[in-house]
């Protein structure tokens, strides 16, 4: 998990503060960004200073709220979730996600969101629950009670499943929800992918089951253009929840598209470099200026990238992902200091 947040997010501070090429754009764009999207963060432990890579210290998790409020951003309620999606496109608005129930999360950072009533949505894994490190189902029940919180399906085992058989990923997801409903009486319509992983054939088991959102760890900003079972993500923690790369975050913007090739992110060996096309809409001004960089050959540098037509990109990944992750992240400055953000990860099948 902590060389996960790691490679997915190295790439953002140069994509943002040392790129000079980004800082082309059209002074009149700001006139048509009529959504804002919603900006997704993940969150795992607080205060938990021995694992730097999933922690926040509580310090700077306040001044995220801080940060937040001071830029009259609104909290999305999982509630609430449809209705901000599709209306309200120029209002401003976060969604706090936390992932897998560690204890840290009820001591230190639970009391702060439950004073000011900041909604979020909490992903349990049920095997952990009670376990040494986490919360229990009285803890998560408390929580639970309060109507700004949902309580998401994180799997059972956390295991890697995008690797494993469609009968066994269906028997693990089956599980949690059994014992999401024997103790809180209900599923969510929420899941959150172990590690962020997930193939085509994951995404209809999820959808299959009920489920009406999955999100996975790839960078970017929610918008009704997105796959509803591969909703993105920033995730946060010491190095990344930094103050001014955090305020820089809370300034992307959704990039839209009509279609991105190819559907499946789970790569067998033969399709190992990916051929990727993204086909834009047609009011997303200044494309020309767009950068993306991958992590292909172990190794992040700038894509070779070319536009077939006026809106159609296509990214020529050149040697191949290595390792069990391969990330893409494109930006383009749109105005003062906001930025279209998108993020791409592929899952390595495992021989």
């Amino acid at each position: 998990m902590q060389l996960i947040i790691k490679q997915s997010l190295i790439i953002f501070l140069y994509l943002f503060f040392l790129h000079p090429q980004n800082k082309l754009y059209s002074a009149t764009e700001k006139q048509n960004i009529e959504d804002y999207g919603i900006i997704s963060l993940m969150y795992h432990r607080f205060e938990e200073n021995k694992y730097p890579s999933t922690n926040i210290r509580i310090k700077d998790f306040k001044k995220h709220l801080e940060i937040i409020n001071t830029q009259n951003i609104s909290f999305v309620n999982p509630k609430t979730f449809e209705i901000d999606l599709n209306k309200n496109k120029n209002k401003r608005k976060v969604l706090l996600t936390i992932d897998d129930g560690f204890l840290s999360f009820y001591k230190n950072a639970w009391p702060i969101l439950k004073k000011k009533k900041i909604p979020f949505i909490l992903f349990i894994n049920t095997r952990e629950v009670g376990a040494f490190g986490y919360m229990n189902w009285e803890q998560i029940k408390e929580i639970d009670e309060e109507d700004f919180v949902e309580i998401g399906n994180h799997s059972h085992t956390h295991e890697y499943l995008v690797n494993e058989k469609p009968e066994i990923i269906k028997k693990d997801i089956i599980t949690s929800m059994n014992i999401f409903k024997k103790n809180l009486g209900k599923n969510s319509n929420f899941f959150s992918y172990p590690f962020g992983e997930y193939s085509v054939k994951f995404k209809e088991i999820i959808k299959s089951l009920g489920f009406k959102y999955a999100f996975g760890q790839h960078s970017g900003v929610i918008d009704e253009t997105k796959d509803l079972y591969e909703l993105p993500r920033f995730p946060i923690n010491e190095k990344y929840g930094e103050l001014k790369r955090f305020t820089s975050l809370t300034k992307t913007l959704p990039f839209k598209y009509k279609k991105l090739i190819p559907e499946e992110k789970f790569l067998i060996d033969k399709k190992n470099p990916p051929k990727i096309e993204i086909e834009f809409f047609e009011n997303i001004t200044n494309l020309k200026s767009l950068n993306c960089y991958s992590n292909e050959g172990n190794k992040w540098r700038k894509s070779s990238i070319n536009f077939t037509d006026k809106k159609t990109l296509k990214i020529n990944i050149n040697e191949k992902f290595i390792g069990e992750r391969g990330r893409i992240n494109c930006s383009l400055k749109v105005y003062d200091d906001f930025w279209r953000w998108l993020g791409i990860q592929f899952v390595i099948a495992e021989d």
